[in-house]
């Protein structure tokens, strides 16, 4: 406007579009780097590798979904690769690294074809109709397996072929049978179905691999609320409670003046009659031990000591719930809804 030159800078350089067959091979070739990545660890002797993210974390693996995950990738053929992995790991659980490697050998192939002049329509359709002979030639030559809790020697010898190239090798042959066993502990034959979160795994420092046991229950890292109450209860009454075990709050902003002694003492009268009343229904209810997914204060901690009520505090809701399933219990929301005429609030258990 008054006469100066205006300057017109690029905001980034020129990029090339590639067509073709330059493009097809471009694909090819992310497609193959992914696939010599994790080729290295595919197998009873294949190599871990390491992985070191951006904030220093370290990861030792030879899993090819976990590779593939921690990896910074950015081409979006490399990034179905990654995703090829992924379906893999959701739909089997095994075979993340030989899936992205029979993909990476495939698409190799397909460049020679490609180098022959044939359409990639043509090599699609071909591996189609090589797939479908394949499935064809698999289900002749495969043989049927009896799944039943009277012989699980052939499901074991499966999962030995599984945990072959992990870390846990070397007791392959215990921690098949405890994979098998704690499987068929859950497992609906009825339905054909299982429900893997019913199974969890927990790991504790200090013990060796050896040491690894299946535990017929549900494990909740969490100790008593009290250090004086009992560690072990027998043949327990479970009440699985979510209500807060503390007087209730008002929702508005108050304000109590305490002037002398005895409105401290009637105060303090009147909380400790409330947590006794929490606890004789509690008691009454037949219950031997509470878990609470909230925390209480010590004085109703202390309350509970002396009425020889072992109580568990913070206990996770999905922990309670795995309870109620696992126990027939009935989670109890309510103080109110404790009564000795609803057993179903609690459950006979023998740890």
């Amino acid at each position: 406007d008054y006469g100066r030159p205006f300057i017109i800078l690029r905001e980034a350089p020129s990029k090339k579009r590639a067509r073709g067959l330059e493009a097809q091979k471009m694909h090819i070739q992310a497609a193959r780097a992914v696939s010599s990545t994790i080729r290295t660890s595919l197998g009873p002797k294949g190599m871990d590798k390491m992985l070191v993210s951006p904030d220093g974390e370290v990861v030792v693996t030879n899993d090819g979904a976990t590779i593939l995950e921690k990896m910074d990738i950015e081409d979006p053929i490399a990034k179905l690769m990654v995703q090829l992995s992924k379906s893999q790991d959701d739909e089997i659980g095994d075979g993340t690294t030989g899936v992205v490697i029979l993909a990476g050998s495939l698409l190799d192939q397909a460049e020679k074809l490609l180098d022959k002049g044939i359409h990639p329509h043509r090599i699609s359709k071909g591996y189609k109709i090589a797939c479908d002979v394949a499935i064809e030639t698999l289900g002749k030559i495969c043989e049927t397996v009896e799944v039943n809790k009277a012989n699980m020697t052939p499901l074991v010898e499966t999962v030995m072929t599984s945990l072959g190239s992990k870390i846990v090798n070397r007791i392959q042959q215990k921690m098949s049978e405890i994979s098998v066993e704690a499987i068929m502990s859950v497992a609906d034959f009825d339905r054909k179905d299982v429900n893997l979160d019913l199974v969890k795994v927990h790991g504790k420092v200090g013990d060796s691999l050896e040491d690894s046991r299946l535990i017929r229950g549900i494990v909740i890292d969490k100790d008593m609320s009290h250090p004086q109450m009992p560690k072990i209860v027998k043949d327990a009454k479970i009440l699985l409670l979510t209500a807060a075990l503390e007087p209730p709050k008002p929702k508005t902003t108050n304000k109590v003046n305490i002037q002398n002694v005895e409105q401290f003492m009637k105060l303090s009268e009147l909380e400790q009659n409330y947590f006794t009343d929490m606890i004789k229904k509690m008691k009454e209810s037949g219950a031997t031990i509470v878990m609470s997914q909230w925390g209480f204060d010590d004085e109703a901690n202390h309350m509970l000591y002396q009425q020889q009520l072992p109580a568990v505090r913070w206990v996770g809701g999905v922990e309670l719930e795995l309870l109620a399933i696992a126990t027939g219990a009935r989670i109890v929301p309510r103080f109110a809804d404790i009564t000795p005429q609803k057993p179903v609030s609690y459950t006979h258990l023998t740890p």
